[in-house]
């Protein structure tokens, strides 16, 4: 498990507020669970994030997940404990919520690889295509599309459409995964999730030769061969329920973050990364010192323009209303 770590800047802001950035980590959970309370706030982690900042959090999972939550809650403050998609998610489904993004500069290098100009612009080639949008995208990309959808529904979600053309953005993975299971045409934009991306063949035969026994899973953000090679191919929620009435032994070929939900609901069985890279940054940016200052300070707001607010919101609303089967 991702070990606690305050950096200088950090503490020094601890310390102007009465902190001592040597506590233990227990009083600083204490303090996190008292300022959730005063602000009748919500913790959102996704399964990516820290074991840490999983187990504190009021709800963990995947971005479907986790954006049904963030619409459902009561709460005034939403602090989303992922990165600034899903923050921005969180956002356009509750206006009428605080969101915070206790690291602010968490970003998703695959969110980066598209924008809404670039996307309007790729929309007039393909003026019959559907745009159907993976979650992991900035607000303004998900406003021009006309639905959204995550690993765990994308398949439905394209099948689901009127449309036989589908420009699917930003992913061209789980593009490729989606085509296998539809007869339309996809159109893949050329984006991808570099963690997912870079677990490779030779990482899952070597994982294999090393752990004959266990069963390979891989998310749809993999490349084909990945995929190929695979026993069972799912979302993190999907991997999640899977392994409780399955096998004892499970090759994870997906970001590590998972391995600590799927180990402490599952303590009598075996879980091994695909590849010890697969590590997302990003994902790893929020620690339990961040999400104090965030409540604290209630800090960092996101916000979303009304105007691209309201059109992402429908693409979004589409999503929700497609069942999750993966």
């Amino acid at each position: 498990m991702w070990k606690v770590s305050f950096s200088e800047v950090w503490a020094k802001q601890l310390v102007t507020k009465g902190y001592d950035p040597m506590q233990s980590i227990e009083n600083v959970i204490e303090r996190i669970l008292e300022l959730k309370t005063e602000r009748n706030a919500v913790i959102l982690a996704h399964n990516y994030e820290r074991g840490e900042i999983q187990d504190i959090a009021d709800f963990t999972g995947d971005s479907l997940g986790l954006s049904r939550q963030a619409m459902e809650q009561e709460a005034d403050v939403i602090v989303f404990c992922g990165v600034h998609f899903m923050a921005e998610s969180a956002a356009i489904l509750s206006p009428e919520k605080t969101v915070l993004l206790p690291e602010r500069y968490a970003g998703c290098p695959m969110a980066s690889m598209i924008t809404a100009s670039a996307l309007r612009e790729e929309k007039k080639k393909y003026p019959d295509a559907a745009v159907v949008c993976y979650v992991n995208s900035t607000a303004d990309v998900k406003a021009e599309s006309d639905i959204c959808c995550t690993s765990a529904n994308a398949v439905e979600v394209v099948n689901s459409l009127k449309e036989d053309e589908i420009l699917f953005v930003p992913d061209k993975n789980l593009a490729d995964y989606v085509s296998r299971y539809s007869t339309k045409k996809i159109i893949p934009w050329e984006g991808y999730c570099p963690t997912h991306n870079q677990i490779l063949v030779t990482d899952i035969l070597k994982a294999k030769k090393i752990h004959p026994a266990a069963e390979v899973l891989a998310h749809p953000e993999c490349r084909r061969d990945v995929i190929d090679l695979s026993d069972k191919v799912f979302s993190t929620t999907g991997m999640i329920e899977y392994v409780k009435d399955a096998g004892n032994e499970f090759i994870i070929a997906t970001e590590m973050g998972v391995l600590h939900k799927l180990e402490k609901d599952n303590p009598e069985k075996r879980f091994y990364n695909a590849s010890e890279f697969t590590v997302c940054p990003e994902m790893k940016a929020i620690d339990l010192d961040s999400l104090l200052l965030s409540l604290e300070n209630m800090q960092h707001v996101i916000t979303v323009p009304e105007e691209i607010r309201a059109k992402a919101r429908i693409a979004l609303d589409r999503m929700l209303e497609i069942k999750r089967t993966r």
